[in-house]
């Protein structure tokens, strides 16, 4: 028997080709998720420049480094505070426009349309069109805001606007995924329910908290796990509207973690470890959201 025969043969019952199947996906999670993952390690126990051409082995004094880091603890407040604002916005309002443009009608699909529509510009696109849009002196909203008497409000450089514009913009760019996905989840809930709850009288907010709400549970959970694990990566939208200011006031996580790596002279290794402390703490959430919609389908 020829090699590619023996090959074919033992490929043939379909839990071995499976495998063959899914190869590439694995081969590519392995080249660029599971490979840098593990040289970001190694890096956050060394001292290492940008360039990599000076790297010593440390241990875990980047670790230790990082709990005296004020800026690093000051990103980590931010993210938190960006995170409370958009998640739960993302889980519960997704779930209320999701249910009510489920029906097939034209209507509900150009809404769907309309909502989904901002997923598909870029990061820089949206933080550049929203830049403009609010600028303090040449934006639409700022200009319509101080026609009506309220002054020229400075939402991208003010310490008590600017963090919850962030939090808007990242919130208006996902809001339509969720949404889509909610649609799909309502869609598949047994009519027969609705049925037997306009029997029993209940209206469309009824029908709604006790037939909608608790058929789509296992949906809710997996929104909430992967909006808690987007937005705790923030980082474009940041990066594109504030850089973190004013006084950094909106740096996330993540944008330090870019500023220490190549800027300030590029501190690859400190900034691998504040990678490693995020990493494990999104992997704690996943985890604990992921347990909980397993349970809950």
């Amino acid at each position: 028997m020829t090699p590619v025969r023996r090959l074919l043969t033992y490929l043939n019952p379909p839990s071995r080709s499976a495998y063959f199947f899914v190869a590439p996906s694995i081969l590519l999670l392995l080249a660029f998720n599971l490979t840098p993952l593990i040289a970001s390690f190694g890096l956050s126990l060394s001292s290492a420049s940008m360039t990599l051409d000076r790297i010593s082995f440390v241990g875990l004094e980047q670790f230790v480094r990082i709990l005296s880091d004020a800026r690093f603890l000051n990103s980590l407040k931010v993210t938190a505070i960006l995170t409370l604002l958009e998640v739960p916005l993302q889980a519960f309002g997704a779930m209320v426009i999701g249910a009510m443009v489920a029906n097939n009608s034209f209507w509900n699909k150009t809404l769907r349309a309309v909502y989904f529509l901002p997923i598909i510009c870029s990061a820089t696109v949206i933080g550049i069109m929203w830049r403009m849009i609010l600028h303090s002196n040449v934006g639409f909203v700022t200009y319509a805001l101080s026609l009506m008497g309220l002054g020229k409000i400075n939402f991208l450089n003010s310490a008590q606007t600017t963090i919850f514009v962030v939090s808007f913009l990242s919130l208006w760019r996902s809001f339509g995924v969720s949404a889509i996905i909610y649609v799909t989840a309502v869609q598949q809930v047994n009519p027969s329910l609705y049925e037997a709850a306009q029997l029993d009288g209940a209206g469309r907010i009824r029908q709604f908290l006790n037939v909608t709400a608790p058929s789509i549970r296992p949906t809710f959970w997996f929104i909430l796990m992967t909006r808690f694990a987007g937005s705790l990566q923030i980082f474009d939208i940041i990066y594109v509207t504030t850089g973190g200011g004013p006084n950094f006031t909106t740096e996330s996580t993540v944008a330090y973690v870019y500023a220490r790596a190549f800027a300030s002279g590029g501190d690859m290794g400190y900034a691998s470890a504040m990678s490693m402390v995020l990493f494990a703490f999104i992997m704690l959430v996943t985890v604990l959201l992921y347990r909980r919609m397993i349970r809950e389908d």
